[in-house]
């Protein structure tokens, strides 16, 4: 296993970015879906200089991306979006899609929960042609319910991946399956066959080794599962505006590269404009504690 990092959830120039996860020890990165704002040569070529890889991308599902939309045109523009992201894992030398398959935050229904499945099969089945072609795999993510009323459980999301290919997968992340899952360790071994991204925060969105996750149980279950690849952290850190925050370096201004969509995005997440002192200590954090258990397992590290 190795340690990788998506980079939506602070808003700056690449750059800065891909010398962090290097000088904290990272391996790769899984970059935002956000094809249209990355020169892909550039990137690779940043990547390549410190000795970084992409491992893929996220979809990022603002408002206006969804595949189970009431809106035909909406559901359309929504495929075309993640093949597009598709396209730039490939140009990236990536190798995994993450798909996230409906708004994030939509948890009202706008159809028939038939007919929201067969828009999902149909537009997943178009990406995983795309995808196929591409020789880059999906990840069908689960959420928890206060973000998404579609994919919940790795079940679920197991359903969707075989109605859509025998190569199609799942993402699972360790914020989610610890509020949906019964058993969140059965449910890493169920969904063992098409498992293919791993997401990592603590139980409390924190940073690895901020809450009450057992990492050397959870490497231990992975590598169980036959998974050996990125655990790519996604911590999102709650700010506390109250006179008990014990972190008073937390919050900064926002930057320039901040969309008002990015924004939003974070603070749907229950989070805000980090620091950079803040924000490089939480990916420190998170890397320290993984690299510990994936020692104390003995997991083949890349």
């Amino acid at each position: 296993m190795f340690l990788s990092m998506h980079n939506w959830m602070r808003a700056e120039p690449i750059d800065v970015t891909i010398r962090r996860l290097a000088k904290c020890g990272y391996q790769s990165i899984e970059i935002e879906g956000e094809p249209s704002k990355y020169n892909t040569k550039e990137v690779r070529k940043l990547l390549k200089e410190n000795n970084l890889f992409c491992f893929g991308s996220v979809s990022l599902m603002f408002a206006g991306r969804d595949l189970i939309h009431a809106d035909e045109a909406v559901r359309a523009s929504s495929v075309q979006y993640i093949k597009d992201c598709v396209t730039m894992v490939k140009e990236l030398e990536g190798r995994e899609m993450t798909i996230v398959p409906s708004q994030v935050g939509k948890v009202v229904p706008m159809a028939s929960p038939e007919e929201e499945w067969a828009w999902a099969v149909e537009g997943l089945k178009e990406i995983y042609a795309h995808s196929e072609a591409a020789g880059v795999v999906l990840g069908l993510e689960p959420l928890n319910r206060f973000e998404t009323n579609f994919l919940n459980r790795h079940d679920q999301a197991l359903l969707l991946a075989e109605a859509v290919g025998p190569n199609c997968g799942v993402c699972l992340d360790a914020f989610h399956i610890n509020i949906e899952e019964a058993n969140l360790w059965q449910a890493i071994l169920n969904t063992a066959p098409r498992l293919r991204a791993f997401h990592v925060a603590d139980n409390n969105r924190m940073a690895c080794g901020q809450g009450d996750y057992d990492w050397v149980r959870l490497v231990t279950t992975l590598a169980a599962a036959g998974y050996n690849d990125a655990l790519t952290v996604e911590f999102v850190a709650p700010l506390d505006r109250t006179p008990a925050n014990p972190y008073k370096n937390a919050v900064a201004a926002a930057e320039a590269e901040l969309t008002p969509e990015q924004l939003k995005f974070i603070q749907d997440h229950g989070s805000g404009v980090l620091s950079d002192e803040f924000y490089t200590w939480l990916v420190q954090e998170s890397g320290d504690t993984l690299r510990h258990a994936i020692e104390k397992v003995g997991v083949a590290s890349w």
